[in-house]
């Protein structure tokens, strides 16, 4: 009796489907820097820099008072990040910072946080070295800021249409004319900030050359410190800016 009762068990056993896996406990799908050899963060000049993969560029914006802030620029040798340029003369908004997802048009306040720095444009003619994502300013391009427009927070001509280019700058829905900014966008970064033009949260958030004071949001450099960056940062090398406090 007992060897038909082990029997009859260890058939059942064999029988019986193996249950799925269940996903609840498992190991969470790898982040860039875990054990994939991939970085998922570092701290550089008390800068939180989320990283995306294969960035070798940053640039860490660290506020020290009011709308003050000290720019670095960093690159990543053999494993490891090295500063190569700094200023203590960068800017920021002049109502300081916030959390990018609390950000408002119109607010004066930068965004903190890690964001792409997707490519460049500004006043001058393309140099040998510069990326080649470049684009020079022409007559009637603009930045649109226009909440009612597909082309929110988009780079494009007012020969193009698409946006209310005639309303002036003040105006809530005013879109900026890059010519008017012939000293703060000579040498001009593009960031990532508000890339999925959710509307009234703004944008031309950019890292530019300084202006008198503080920026509306944006994040500024000397202009000897933008001009070097121009011939160092390069998409290739997959660049960001984190900024901080």
């Amino acid at each position: 009796m007992r060897r038909l009762l082990l029997a009859l068990l260890l058939t059942g056993l064999l029988a019986a489907p193996v249950p799925a896996l269940s996903t609840a406990n498992a190991a969470p799908a790898l982040e860039a820097g875990e054990q994939a050899g991939r970085a998922s963060g570092v701290r550089l000049d008390g800068v939180s820099v989320k990283l995306r993969k294969n960035t070798r560029q940053v640039v860490t914006v660290n506020r020290t008072a009011g709308s003050h802030a000290r720019v670095t620029y960093w690159v990543k040798r053999r494993g490891s990040w090295h500063q190569r340029l700094q200023t203590s003369s960068g800017r920021i908004g002049y109502n300081g910072l916030v959390p990018a997802r609390r950000r408002v048009q119109g607010s004066g306040k930068t965004p903190l946080g890690t964001f792409r720095l997707p490519w460049a444009f500004g006043m001058n003619a393309e140099q040998d070295r510069w990326d080649n994502s470049y684009r020079k300013v022409r007559r009637g391009d603009y930045w649109v800021l226009d909440n009612r427009s597909d082309y929110y927070n988009r780079y494009r001509n007012k020969s193009q249409g698409g946006f209310r280019w005639r309303l002036p700058s003040s105006h809530a829905n005013g879109s900026e004319r890059l010519k008017d900014f012939p000293q703060q966008y000579e040498f001009v970064f593009t960031t990532s900030f508000n890339a999925r033009q959710v509307r009234h949260r703004g944008g031309a958030i950019f890292l530019h050359v300084n202006g008198s004071g503080a920026t509306a949001g944006c994040v500024s450099a000397p202009r000897t410190f933008l001009r070097k960056l121009m011939y160092r940062l390069h998409q290739d090398r997959v660049p960001v800016i984190a900024i901080g406090r």
